[in-house]
């Protein structure tokens, strides 16, 4: 089944006529990749994709980058490709094919340089964010994306599945986390996106940065690791692991944090809000007491991004449907001491939910 069929392309051009927008245009980034499987590299040469609400869609491409273009999967999806020499300017050659416009959107991660150029060349025509459009289509994983992420789950389960054997009194966090970054790499992945090494105290700081903090025996260690697949998808996944028996208040807050997350896995199912999701979580870990320390949303979408929508947070009143894959990562973090958090990456199906991490959840002991 194909990542990125001809059919995709089609959607967005409907999806870009029903929300009253003339054009999308989008830059190299996690949209164009979206519709076009196309990984172009941004560059201050200009390439965009366009597509209309009515006429067809073209790709407008940097000479020298036509070749990559052509060689991607772009290029199966009877897309003209509209190539600019240095001379030429790209933002007015797109004007003048779009003609007459009122309103277009943006690739919502289009560098400012770029908004501002069309800005120019559009002058009073206004920007808006592409993602609007496209939010619900990439929301709504198709069966070949959701096998992408089965994938990532499966390598960087695999990967986890080792990070015992990396864990040891005397070694440093930066240490672990270069072991870690090699085997993500092994595991089948094409980049490593994130390590995270979270030891004894720094293990309460959620988006902890690699140290050379020693390692000490006794002490709780959160790793939370994650990459991109050749697929394009990504992987991200949490667990905590002590180096030898932890303290007992650790142990205590832990059975609450997994108590938790596995209600939240259980609220998952077609119908059921964002927010009540994060709820089920936050509800389990407050009646234990520990609320105040779990700072953060219980979870964020995942596929060609690591964080990408739908975000289950309070305040979203979003409905899960079939095909939405998300987080289901709660926390609890004890600042000076410790902290424990355990992510799973789910997807809600038609009964209910599948989760593409499948490694053991109980506090593993090395």
């Amino acid at each position: 089944m194909e990542l990125y069929p001809v059919t995709r392309l089609a959607a967005v051009t409907e999806a870009t006529s029903r929300s009253g927008l003339d054009a999308l245009l989008l830059t190299p980034g996690p949209d164009l990749r979206y519709v076009t499987g196309y990984d172009a590299t941004p560059l201050e040469r200009l390439t965009c994709l366009v597509v209309p609400a009515s006429g067809e869609p073209f790709l407008v491409v940097p000479r020298l980058e036509l070749p990559a273009a052509e060689h991607s999967p772009a290029s199966r999806l009877g897309v003209e490709f509209v190539p600019w020499d240095e001379t030429d300017d790209p933002y007015a050659l797109v004007a003048a094919r779009l003609g007459s416009v009122e309103r277009v959107g943006v690739a919502d991660r289009m560098w400012a340089m770029q908004s501002l150029r069309f800005r120019d060349a559009l002058p009073g025509v206004r920007q808006e964010l592409a993602g609007r459009v496209l939010r619900e289509l990439r929301m709504r994983k198709s069966p070949a994306e959701v096998a992408a992420l089965r994938e990532a789950g499966a390598a960087i389960d695999a990967v986890h599945a080792l990070v015992p054997g990396f864990l040891k009194p005397g070694r440093t966090e930066r240490e672990v986390g270069r072991d870690i970054a090699a085997a993500i790499v092994d595991a089948g992945h094409a980049t490593v996106d994130f390590v995270i090494v979270g030891s004894g105290p720094n293990g309460a700081s959620p988006h902890h940065e690699l140290s050379d903090r020693v390692i000490q025996a006794g002490e709780p260690v959160v790793v939370d690791i994650g990459g991109m697949m050749p697929s394009g998808y990504c992987s991200d996944s949490t667990r905590t692991y002590s180096v030898g028996e932890p303290p007992e208040e650790f142990v205590a807050y832990y059975e609450v944090l997994q108590a938790a997350q596995e209600a939240a896995c259980a609220a998952v199912r077609p119908g059921v809000t964002c927010e009540a999701v994060d709820a089920a979580a936050r509800e389990v870990i407050a009646d234990s007491g520990y609320g105040e320390y779990f700072i953060h949303r219980t979870g964020h979408g995942i596929g060609l991004e690591v964080h990408e929508e739908p975000y289950i947070v309070a305040g979203n009143t979003e409905p899960l449907a079939p095909g939405f894959a998300f987080s289901v990562e709660p926390g609890i973090y004890l600042p000076g001491k410790h902290g424990a958090r355990i992510e799973d990456i789910v997807v809600c199906t038609d009964e209910g939910v599948e989760r593409v991490n499948n490694r053991p959840r109980d506090l593993i002991v090395v």
